[in-house]
């Protein structure tokens, strides 16, 4: 999984920590992430302060690590610049934004209707229940 990263220098042993600071869960969507500290073995070249890219395996194993600094230009230049956010930008996202409005709103319905027929069945289980103990009596 990609993480927003900075190098850390840790103070009591030396040792150089990555403090991850927002994890990606989709292709434009990212979390942030409240103080947690990785200790691994960093490439040289990433100082103290640094902030990077980091690709961690399932056991937080460093699989790859690069500068964030041209990750961070292109959101700049995407999002920061002036002209960046056009209209038909805007337009786009709206139309992403609709998209996943409907999305929910059809797995909302789907969940309801589940709902309701687990009712009915817990129902239809409970006059059973009843109807099998009238007739044991």
């Amino acid at each position: 999984m990609l993480h927003l990263a900075q190098v850390k220098k840790n103070p009591d042993s030396g040792e150089m920590e990555l403090l991850l600071l927002a994890r990606q869960t989709s292709p434009d969507l990212w979390d942030t992430i409240a103080n947690k500290v990785i200790s691994c073995t960093i490439p040289r070249g990433f100082g103290d302060g640094v902030l990077v890219l980091v690709k961690l395996g399932n056991d937080h194993e460093i699989v790859e690590v690069k500068e964030a600094k041209d990750w961070i230009m292109g959101l700049v230049k995407t999002y920061l610049t002036d002209g960046a956010i056009t209209p038909e930008w805007v337009q786009k996202e709206q139309a992403k934004v609709e998209q996943w409005r409907q999305e929910i709103t059809a797995k909302s319905l789907d969940l309801t209707r589940r709902q309701l027929e687990l009712e009915t069945q817990k129902e239809q289980l409970q006059e059973l229940e009843e109807k099998l103990n009238n007739g044991q009596e």
